[in-house]
């Protein structure tokens, strides 16, 4: 997984509430496990004017100008801000898997689906939780002015405007440093390799018969 440390990017506004995971990445996509590629799929039904499904050529379907994701002003948007229970659904790992293929590193909403929230973090993504008040706000600015960034920096836990006012964050401190070395479970399990070998060991010695292999009893 990417450390994520700080990041700056366009912002993307999402004026939703309560998008579901079958909203971000719909149930046809959900036959491939290989993380990537998901991209041009992210809120395929609100994307496109046709129909889509897994081997088509999306690049030839017909897109849907008015939803904001094809607008010119938020071409290569990396921050994406929504509104209230966002991810909510099933517990679909796609959902950041497409937002990550997509170019998303920072989502900014007033509250986040538990589960969708969860695996943000075992993906290198940062959900941001912020009082509606100053998400609101935030909405406004970004439609006030094409072009709109926020930098983020992790450490610090800090959002930084354009006009250079900064809105502090809280995050649990597990999550944040996982994400500042870029550990996922499987990183922080290996974290603790040695230990691991040697309670194999050992164990190995106290009960060898659990280590036989087929045919040796």
């Amino acid at each position: 997984m990417k450390k994520l440390t700080e990041w700056q990017g366009i912002v993307m506004p999402l004026d939703r509430a309560n998008v579901d995971t079958d909203a971000i990445i719909p149930k046809q996509y959900l036959k491939s496990i290989k993380r990537t590629g998901f991209g041009p799929n992210l809120f395929d039904d609100w994307r496109y004017l046709d129909p889509g499904e897994p081997g088509d050529d999306h690049s030839k379907r017909r897109l849907n100008t008015e939803f904001v994701m094809n607008q010119s002003r938020y071409q290569g948007a990396t921050v994406l801000l929504a509104r209230e229970n966002f991810g909510c659904g099933s517990s679909r790992e796609h959902a950041p898997w497409a937002l990550l293929d997509a170019g998303f590193r920072v989502l900014i909403a007033s509250s986040f689906a538990e589960i969708f929230y969860n695996n943000c973090f075992k993906n290198g993504i940062l959900p941001i939780v912020l009082n509606e008040e100053i998400v609101e706000q935030l909405f406004a600015e970004v439609l006030a002015d094409p072009g709109y960034e926020l930098a983020v920096d992790l450490a610090k836990q800090q959002i930084c405007k354009p006009d250079g006012e900064v809105v502090n964050f809280q995050l649990e401190e597990f999550r944040k440093q996982a994400l500042l070395e870029g550990l996922d479970e499987i990183g922080l399990t290996l974290q603790k390799a040695d230990l691991i070998r040697a309670y194999e060991s050992k164990r190995r010695q106290q009960v060898p018969w659990l280590f036989n292999a087929p045919g040796d009893i």
